[in-house]
């Protein structure tokens, strides 16, 4: 066992207190009024087929940037927990978080960010940033439709998937492209807001 994994056990069998927060640098990390979705980036839309991704239901949501800060605006992991899949590669950049509280575990996922700072099994906290927003050069590169980014919180554990040599620290995928109805939304996924709003005191 590792010492990241030790002290997320040690925090889980001692009943520490977990506390939850917004993922953004807003003013309060705790209040929901300062937190803004981008138009298409609500919880549950039906999202439209395009040319190599067929009409989905959205399973997260898509935050806005929440500065005017375009260098280094920074993304937080909403709650403590362990990096278990890191992917590098551009605008589809992706951290898996898993997650537990009261001996039940969640996972969260953090997709189209950039600057990743942590690695494959960290511990992280709310309180560093484990990512940022893309900057001016790379939203000019991908396109400026990824100036925010994607949040998920699922109930089920996420997709296993092979490492390659690109993608060595990729170990798990989201249920994203792959749910076609609310009985699959259901299913894998809760509705990022009212979870935080239930688990933030």
């Amino acid at each position: 066992m590792t010492l990241n994994n030790f002290l997320f056990f040690f925090l889980i069998v001692y009943n520490l207190q977990v506390s939850f927060f917004l993922p953004i640098n807003n003013k309060n990390r705790k209040l929901f009024s300062e937190i803004q979705l981008t138009e298409i980036g609500k919880f549950g839309l039906i999202r439209k087929a395009r040319k190599t991704v067929p009409s989905h239901i959205h399973t997260g949501i898509d935050i806005k940037r929440p500065n005017k800060n375009y260098i280094n605006e920074p993304v937080f992991a909403i709650s403590q927990g362990e990096v278990i899949s890191k992917r590098t590669d551009g605008p589809y950049a992706q951290l898996i978080i898993e997650h537990e509280i009261n001996k039940k575990k969640f996972w969260t996922v953090y997709e189209h960010i950039a600057g990743i700072t942590v690695n494959l099994h960290d511990i992280v906290s709310p309180e560093k940033p484990i990512a940022r927003f893309m900057n001016k050069n790379e939203l000019n590169k991908f396109g400026w439709q990824f100036d925010h980014f994607h949040l998920e919180i699922l109930k089920t554990t996420p997709i296993t998937i092979q490492p390659d040599k690109l993608h060595p620290d990729r170990h798990y995928n989201s249920f994203s492209l792959i749910c076609f109805n609310s009985d699959d939304l259901e299913k894998h996924y809760y509705d990022p807001i009212e979870f935080l709003k239930e688990h933030m005191h």
